[in-house]
């Protein structure tokens, strides 16, 4: 797959730039509101407006343009007009009233030019440098003890004044903060997806919205004039920093869908394999992302740790968890242990043995007289049942035997998974994409999946099944992790469900949120309220489960998990 050549630039830019003083000098006229947004200086009094069609901003006309050269306000219709009226050149550029954003009306498209982007840069960095410095070192932390996690509601006062400031709307009529749609930028529903499970996660929306990675501040922003290359570019794009300005829009108050390009291109840069408006599998971007704005973090760990801010990067607090892997030798006994990190949990869905796709040399273990309940045909499926089948004993197959320390030759094995720590915020996907090595075909499976609202992991930990599996005769080797009681909570509540309509080749993603007890579809731009039944029918692909209780690190520079 080729990446994407960049679009050819705009004429009309070019010539406005030989016959006029570079735009830097705008930086004067721009202001930056509150979370970093830049937008034209102007008199508050003033209300643009277009005059051919007297359309006021922001009710009546989405986007109102200011002529480069001339300063008229136009909205996009009439700034195509005047700029074909006028004889000399610039008139074509113009810049957005609210947004700061040039615009070739000639074009009917967005422009960028280097000088420009350097003129924001420089006004959002300047609003938020501090006023002062101190040299003075930053006070040692305090031993961290753990605190509950409580989050802010308003108190009767503080609901009435919410409640009178608006009065057509009560507070609790209110749309919840930071749901906004996300425009589809060419086959990017898959990205917009993820993005609005991963905007609404409360670790991470509290890390992001307690200013933990600041973009203006980040060591790795560099201005575009100083981007020598495109492969200089990709060193310097953090995929962090643009997260962040997803966060500030989308809780910026505004309901118009935002588009995420700034983001695509930057994904782009790290994952020049994916580059294309081709439609992308919504797993695979879950992890692609969480690997990069790891890969973008860990360079400053030092930093970090030194800022009290912990040794492990945002994404592996919020969603790193470790399996626990056991083979058994059926012949002598003998267990070997290993434990991998994990980001997610891939579930097969129980759909019985009536599909030519099934694991067919895949043998149910009996344990206790009984088999697994994922063992059984159903027609339904629910997570518990798969669950209980990523955590039942399973017999190798002969191509597949373990090479016995003990025996000292190869023996067939059992081989169990569990789970030894849970993370923060638990992602299950749903493998609905099965490919046969023997028929050479590939399908989408459309099987229902029942999915609790409030799920108990207790069941699939390491210290359930050793004790399950011994029972009262635990061995000291797995005393450690049978007794071990995890810090964090086994009691989740579901946030986010990501669902997959259409076929294998095309189909569309969409997520559902639950915010303030009630559930929202995302469909790209448009986010609308649905019933819960709704969700419970719908073909689950990826679910978000968050720790019921939340704990943070009480100390003078805590983190914000």
């Amino acid at each position: 797959m080729s990446t994407p050549s960049a679009p050819p630039p705009c004429p009309h830019l070019a010539a406005h730039r030989l016959s006029s003083r570079p735009l830097r000098f705008l930086r004067r006229c721009l202001r930056v509101r509150p979370l970093g947004r830049p937008e034209i200086r102007r008199d508050p009094r003033e209300l643009p407006r277009c005059s051919p069609c007297a359309a006021a901003s922001p009710s009546q006309s989405p986007r109102l343009y200011a002529c480069l050269s001339c300063a008229a306000v136009f909205c996009p219709s009439h700034a195509a007009s005047h700029a074909s009226a006028s004889a000399g050149p610039g008139h074509q550029i113009a810049v957005d009233v609210d947004r700061a954003e040039l615009f070739c009306a000639a074009c009917g498209d967005q422009v960028y030019d280097p000088d420009f982007d350097h003129a924001v840069f420089l006004a959002q960095s300047s609003s938020l440098l501090p006023s002062t410095s101190s040299t003075s070192p930053s006070p040692a932390p305090r031993k961290r003890r753990r605190v509950d996690y409580r989050a802010w509601a308003p108190d009767p006062a503080e609901f009435a004044l919410m409640s009178s400031a608006d009065p057509t709307t009560s507070a609790s009529a209110a749309a919840p903060a930071g749901l906004r749609g996300l425009n589809n930028l060419g086959n990017t529903c898959f990205m917009n997806s993820v993005l609005q499970a991963l905007l609404h996660a409360p670790p991470l929306r509290n890390y992001f919205l307690g200013d933990r990675h600041n973009r203006f501040l980040c060591p790795r922003r560099t201005p575009v004039r100083h981007r020598a290359t495109e492969a200089d570019a990709a060193k310097v794009a953090c995929l962090a920093c643009d997260l962040d300005e997803i966060y500030s829009a989308a809780f910026s108050g505004e309901r118009m869908p935002y588009s995420p390009a700034k983001f695509l291109y930057s994904w782009w840069q790290h994952a020049s394999n994916l580059a294309s408006y081709e439609q992308q599998d919504a797993h695979e971007f879950f992890i692609s992302i969480l690997d990069h704005i790891h890969e973008n973090i860990k360079d400053d760990q030092h930093k970090s740790h030194a800022q009290g801010h912990g040794d492990c990067c945002i994404a592996h607090r919020v969603f790193s968890g470790i399996l626990r892997s056991d083979v058994t030798c059926t012949s002598c006994g003998f267990t070997s242990t290993t434990f991998e990190p994990c980001m997610d949990i891939s579930l097969d869905l129980d759909i019985g043995d009536n599909t030519p796709f099934g694991v067919a040399n895949t043998k149910p273990h009996v344990r206790n007289g009984e088999r697994g309940l994922a063992g059984m045909n159903s027609k339904v499926s629910t997570l518990m049942r798969c669950l209980e089948r990523f955590t039942r004993a399973e017999r190798l197959d002969a191509e597949q035997k373990f090479f016995c320390e003990r025996c000292d030759e190869r023996q067939e094995s059992l081989k169990q998974m569990s789970i030894r720590r849970l993370p923060l915020v638990s992602c299950f996907h749903i493998k609905r994409f099965e490919h046969s090595a023997v028929k050479k075909v590939s399908r989408k499976v459309d099987h229902c999946l029942q999915f609790p609202f409030s799920l108990d992991m207790a069941p699939y930990l390491s210290s359930s099944i050793l004790r399950s599996r011994y029972g009262n005769r635990i061995f000291p080797a797995e005393a450690s992790d049978a007794d071990a009681v995890s810090e964090l909570s086994s009691e989740f509540e579901i946030f986010a469900v990501i669902t997959h309509s259409g076929k294998l080749e095309a189909g569309h993603y969409v997520t559902y949120l639950r915010l303030n007890n009630h559930w929202y579809k995302c469909d790209d731009a448009w986010v609308t309220r649905v019933e819960e039944h709704t969700v419970r029918t719908s073909q689950a692909y990826m679910l978000f489960y968050v720790q019921k209780t939340l704990y943070y690190k009480a100390c003078e520079r805590a983190a914000a998990v």
